[in-house]
């Protein structure tokens, strides 16, 4: 018989109404609750011969078995986000049973308390921005004296206009994101991802996360319409479940 492990999703507060049921999770399996003092722990049981720790390894470096497991742990985590608030944990946190996600609701108990109540009634928009530097280049000016002169000068100008543009662009991510954290609830700036990943030619100068009162999706929206143009390309995800701002640490031992 294979070993198996409790794979974890997302922490909730116990509710008197029904949570989503019938919900498949990762590798297929069905999704279960394990209750513990108010708190509820979306599960699912796993074989640890795939969700183990040395297997984990070798699966993380399979794009194609990484993007399965992570969009089916997503698809689980906005299910239960969408009729309450709801707390995710990381990608592939499995622990060796049942008992020890009880210990966790038990010894973590009032942080996550204290995570539900801070982004009830809220949601995760994402914003990345990517600017066209070229835009922001100053063209060098003409200068006198023989071609090789004027080569150096225009090659120090360009790099000068270069260094400029980038400090243009520095300044341009700051004021988009104070500009969106004052709408906001809570913010996160994330690293910029570089081209292999973003799939964009342009820099990325903002890769932020913002937590938003429901009531004020429209107001945030239009903040974020606002702040394109002037070679800023602006990109909106979301809402999502508050990835962003639910990190409690929680790890499994799987």
């Amino acid at each position: 018989m294979t070993d198996t492990g409790t794979y974890l999703y997302a922490v909730t507060q116990e509710s008197p109404s029904p949570g989503p049921e019938g919900l498949r999770g990762v590798a297929g399996t069905a999704v279960r609750t394990i209750v513990d003092e108010g708190l509820v722990a979306y599960v699912s049981t796993v074989p640890l011969d795939e969700f183990g720790a040395e297997p984990l390894r070798r699966s993380m470096e399979n794009l194609e078995w990484l993007g399965e497991t992570a969009g089916a742990h997503h698809n689980v985590v906005e299910e239960v986000a969408e009729q309450r608030p709801t707390a995710p944990v990381r990608l592939v946190t499995v622990y060796r049973g049942d008992d020890q996600v009880r210990e966790l609701l038990h010894e973590r108990h009032d942080d996550f308390l204290d995570v539900l109540a801070h982004i009830a009634g809220r949601r995760e928009w994402g914003v990345k921005a990517y600017i066209d530097l070229s835009v922001t280049e100053a063209a060098p000016a003409k200068s006198a004296g023989g071609p090789g002169t004027a080569y150096l000068k225009k090659r120090q100008a360009g790099l000068r206009s270069r260094e400029e543009a980038w400090r243009q662009a520095a300044a341009r991510a700051e004021e988009l994101h104070v500009t969106l954290s004052s709408v906001a609830a809570a913010s996160h700036r994330h690293r910029a991802q570089d081209p292999e990943l973003s799939g964009r030619k342009e820099p990325m100068i903002l890769n932020g996360a913002y937590l938003v009162d429901g009531d004020r999706d429209e107001v945030f929206l239009r903040a974020v319409e606002k702040l394109r143009g002037e070679g800023v390309d602006v990109e909106l995800t979301g809402p999502w479940a508050p990835y962003s701002f639910t990190d409690l640490e929680v790890r499994g031992d799987g």
